[in-house]
């Protein structure tokens, strides 16, 4: 820092989801003609090498033209007309670009206020928290916020209210942040630092005011000397360390000591995880810090782990990680982030909070879909931000070759303790796993078994989950998926034309029905869509439908529906499955759908519908519920959530009296009635009669202890209308009911309770207790 020394700053090249951005945000102002658009781009240095055919890309995702039927729920920004090279901004496009554009990640953070009318001057915010913080924070907590205490004393979903707490003991929030990491030139000039500081070099020369006190001197040469007594060297920029011991449990704890910061060490973390993978057949859990790399090894009785595993040819090297970078955390939080710069995420609302667990919610759907296509432009930005922006392969490279080269070296040593520089390591290690869940690593990613769903069903005797769908609302969810219900209907002609991409090939009669606008507009509309091609007619199951122009190569290839000769080439490009698209979008679009259904709709064969459907239900896309039903999995979510909210709503409280009525007619004091609300409308005493009557009360209070003298005074008349004591007399007399006093209420001889013979034999009584018990009784 005193020598002036900067690190190198690299620009980000061919950022794709800027440039996603900034058209939306072009075309909301005005039309652009695409190759003017492109040659201004290349302008900038930052795509200044930006190929053609990566541009087309990104203009086909904003303008709607994906690889899959699977992005239907991610609605198009742009209209691109390939006849005339025009982009043109849909509606609500420019309102999205100003209110979501930018590339600062969104973090979901609170907003932390002072009530309002209490500031005294400027403004109510006090700061911001980590929505993780709110949601372990309650109601009168206290937080501290720069250097005043503050009691919570509202939490609402996008705001925290706060008081000042003057002089009150507090807690300190967090923030969770994802550091960039030290840079590479950095982490070798605190390398060579050490070397200079174990050496005893530095101390030798003239010392810096910043390090002459000589607490700060005995300090930090009491810190070199432990470490060199711990591992014999003390590790720097031209010397690594790599540390094994034991852990708790006895496994193997690799540490290995490097200066070069976390963007050199996280890639070759994922190296060095699969190749102790290979040859451990575990999951080593690695993690990367900025001052070294922590690995964890199972127990073995074989050769110790030693530096060969950190060792790597630096282009197999590089190229392990290119291939390994897809299926780490890193890219699922840079996708999310890389979407949301693109503009595919939901818009944000001014003066509102998204929440992140939401946010990466709808990132992991786009991700789930976008993952099967490499070519996605949002997928190639993640790479490309992971291996450009986040990791520093060329520094990566150069230190492997200079470690193969032996201009740096390794040594390994085995300690008992962890050694002083390892502390820190081993304390991000544990707080990495801290709030881990005990699913195996692996399956955190991938699925454990492929189990036959409707056999495991039968196996457990669960009820079909059809059976618990109301019908109410599966006609309304079938109103809303068709664009039917009121609100509902589209308006406008992008509205027509998102009619026939989210539902699939209509008739003009099928089109009005789900259009605000009169036939006149509704026909209107199409001419306009028509003359434009962004839609065309087909003959599909004898019907002249229109449909939009992104399914004729889907419509050809699958249903071998014959396509107009004047459609663009652009098109016309083969899809991968296109009766696979057409299915989901149909069962996307209605509530439960049949197999001769969907053969009627497009005119095929009932087995080939079958077969289809049996695929799509392998891969969780679709459930089959009672016999020929089916139904897509995230409209089943919907009817399931529905169906629950409209049984709770049904089932509501009743007023006391009438569940006390209910009780009393239970225990069969008050006849049953029609639901009157009256509490004793009858004033009858009891319902039932004779011996049969009493042995009825006594079933249904088996086992109850009440005083002697509540029996025939008061319990047995009010059930019994006729009740006599001979009644109970006679039940006695013949055994088949007894009275036995409570063990613990030997003394208590009014306290006595009612058991049955039978019930009495059939517990697991020793048979001496039995006897003794029932000459108890007979002596009564």
């Amino acid at each position: 820092m005193f020598a002036g020394r900067l690190e190198n700053l690299t620009p980000p090249h061919n950022p794709l989801n800027v440039l996603a951005q900034q058209t939306v945000a072009a075309a909301a102002m005005d039309a652009l003609q695409v190759d003017e658009w492109y040659s201004r781009v290349r302008r900038a240095a930052p795509w200044k090498d930006l190929p053609r055919r990566v541009f087309d890309a990104t203009l086909d995702m904003l303008s709607g033209r994906y690889p899959s039927g699977d992005f239907s729920a991610f609605r198009p920004k742009l209209v691109w007309n390939t006849e005339t090279g025009i982009l043109t901004a849909r509606p609500g496009a420019q309102l999205l670009a100003v209110t979501s554009g930018g590339t600062i990640p969104d973090r979901g953070m609170y907003s932390v206020l002072l009530p309002e009318g209490e500031e005294k001057a400027g403004s109510r915010r006090v700061g911001e928290l980590d929505e993780e913080m709110v949601y372990e924070s309650r109601v009168n907590d206290i937080i501290t916020l720069g250097a005043t205490s503050w009691r919570i004393q509202q939490i609402t979903r996008d705001q925290v209210i706060v008081t000042p707490a003057p002089g009150r003991s507090a807690r300190l929030p967090f923030w969770r942040g994802e550091g960039n990491g030290r840079p590479a030139e950095l982490g070798e000039m605190i390398g060579d630092f050490l070397h200079l500081l174990a050496d005893g070099a530095f101390f030798s020369g003239t010392i810096p005011p910043w390090l002459a006190e000589e607490n700060t001197i005995a300090n930090i040469q009491g810190l070199i000397d432990e470490q060199r007594n711990a591992t014999g060297i003390v590790p720097g920029s031209r010397h690594l360390v790599l540390e094994r011991c034991r852990d708790e449990i006895g496994d193997w704890r690799i540490i290995l000591h490097s200066p070069y910061g976390r963007r050199v060490h996280e890639p070759w973390a994922l190296a060095i995880a699969g190749r102790i993978h290979a040859l451990w057949g575990a999951d080593a859990s690695v993690v990367a810090s900025d001052d070294g790399i922590v690995a964890r090894i199972p127990d073995t009785d074989g050769k110790l782990p030693d530096a060969a595993i950190f060792l790597f040819e630096p282009e197999k090297l590089l190229q392990i990680v290119r291939e390994a970078v897809g299926s780490s955390a890193l890219f699922a939080a840079r996708f999310r982030e890389c979407a949301a710069r693109a503009l595919l995420m939901p818009g944000r609302t001014p003066g509102h909070r998204t929440p992140l667990w939401q946010q990466r919610l709808r990132a992991s759907q786009l991700l789930e879909i976008a993952q099967g296509y490499p070519d996605f432009p949002v997928i190639l930005e993640t790479l490309r931000e992971c291996l450009q922006d986040v990791y520093d392969l060329p520094a990566l490279e150069r230190l492997m070759r200079r470690l193969n080269g032996g201009e740096i070296q390794i040594s390994d040593v085995t300690t008992t303790t962890p050694s002083p520089f390892a502390t820190s390591l081993l304390f991000g290690y544990v707080a990495e796993f801290m709030y881990q869940s005990d699913a195996p690593l692996a399956e955190r990613q991938a699925s454990v078994l492929s189990l036959d769903s409707e056999l495991l069903r039968n196996l457990l005797g669960q009820v079909d989950p059809g059976e618990l769908l109301d019908p109410q609302v599966i006609r309304q969810v079938e109103e809303e998926l068709q664009r039917l219900a009121p609100g509902r209907r589209a308006k406008g002609e992008e509205g027509l034309f998102d009619l026939l991409r989210e539902l699939g090939p209509m008739t003009v009669e099928d089109l009005a029905q789900r259009h605000t606008g009169s036939s006149e507009e509704v026909a209107s509309y199409l001419e306009n869509l028509l003359a434009v091609k962004r839609i065309f007619p087909a003959m599909i199951s004898g019907q002249e439908r229109l449909a939009c122009m992104d399914d004729a190569a889907r419509l050809r290839d699958a249903l071998g529906v014959r396509l107009p000769e004047s459609l663009p080439e652009i098109y016309l490009h083969r899809v991968s499955y296109p009766l696979r698209d057409l299915f989901l979008r149909y069962l996307r679009a209605h509530a439960l759908v049949t197999a001769e259904q969907l053969a009627h709709e497009f005119s095929l064969g009932i087995a080939i519908v079958e077969e289809q459907l049996q695929q799509l239900r392998e891969q969780g896309l679709v459930m089959n519920l009672q016999q020929d039903i089916w139904v897509s999995d995230e409209v089943f979510r919907r009817l399931r959530l529905r169906s629950l909210q409209a049984a709770r709503e049904a089932t509501r409280p009743v007023a006391a009296t009438t569940y006390a009525r209910l009780l009393l007619e239970r225990q069969g004091v008050l006849p049953a009635t029609d639901g009157s609300p009256a509490l004793f409308a009858s004033t009858s005493p009891g319902v039932y009669e004779g011996v049969d009557g009493v042995m009825r009360v006594i079933e249904q209070l088996a086992g109850v202890g009440l005083p002697a003298s509540l029996w025939e005074s008061q319990i047995l008349p009010a059930r019994v209308r006729d009740y006599s004591s001979e009644m109970l007399d006679e039940l006695l007399a013949t055994g088949a009911v007894i009275w036995s006093g409570q063990k613990n209420w030997v003394k208590m001889t009014a306290w006595r309770h009612c058991i049955y013979r039978n019930m009495l034999q059939n517990r697991s009584l020793p048979p001496k207790r039995i006897r003794r018990i029932v000459r108890r009784c007979n002596k009564r």
